[in-house]
């Protein structure tokens, strides 16, 4: 009597499944890897997802910190000048800047020229010329900031309209078709702070629209779409 041989167990290391696979047709395959099969059951991604999570546009960078004022000062009246919906794009502060040392050097010149006349020459009319400017110049300055942050633009379907003033409130909308000649002029003192003035030239004078305090980027930017808008208008296209 023979002993019948000794059943062979599978291999019990805990890097392998415990039991093998057979195929149909009798053959055992080898085990698999316990993190070949946890990865196996986990689920792909389903065919196009990749493409499908892809953004679909690049998003706009945004603009810098301080290059425009961050928002529009408006008159406290309750009856003001409102033009409700659309987004109301603002100055460079450095426009302030710039008015400031122009219109203060005017004050300087205007105040030595009054001390000069008075106490070299004793044109004592010399007064009141001179104070009235001072005046005048002292206020300007006072509420040159406010002023400022009171211009701005809207860009809209089918005209631009430019806003300034708080006293007296000024609202110009500028249909694009209209528009023969758009202008950007600077300074000594523009050029040194970077801005500049952009100017829309129609047919009506009374609409021509200048919008001051512009980063020299933006008002380029701002020249180049205006232009091809206006000619898009004009050809009816």
């Amino acid at each position: 009597m023979t002993n019948s041989p000794e059943a062979t167990t599978p291999d019990s290391s805990p890097a392998f499944t415990t039991t093998d696979a057979a195929d149909p047709d009798g053959v055992t395959a080898p085990a698999m890897p316990e993190s070949a099969v946890d990865a196996a059951s986990e689920p792909g991604p389903a065919p196009g997802a990749e493409h499908d999570s892809a953004p679909s546009a690049a998003p706009a960078p945004a603009p810098a910190d301080g290059t425009t004022f961050p928002r529009l000062a408006e008159p406290r009246s309750e009856n003001r000048l409102v033009l409700a919906g659309g987004v109301w794009h603002q100055i460079s502060p450095k426009y302030v800047w710039v008015q400031l040392i122009s219109t203060g050097s005017f004050l300087i010149l205007v105040m030595a020229a009054t001390l000069v006349l008075t106490l070299a020459f004793h044109q004592m009319w010399a007064w009141i010329p001179g104070g009235i400017l001072t005046v005048i110049l002292v206020w300007t300055l006072a509420i040159l900031p406010r002023q400022a942050r009171a211009i701005g633009y809207q860009l809209r379907e089918d005209d631009l309209v430019f806003r300034r003033g708080i006293l007296w409130q000024r609202f110009v909308a500028v249909p694009y078709g209209r528009m023969q000649l758009v202008d950007i002029t600077h300074g000594p003192l523009d050029r040194g702070f970077g801005i500049a003035q952009l100017k829309f030239v129609t047919a009506a004078a009374a609409t021509g629209v200048v919008i001051p305090g512009l980063d020299q980027g933006t008002a380029e930017t701002l020249r180049d779409h205006l232009v091809a808008v206006a000619e898009s208008r004009r050809t009816g296209l």
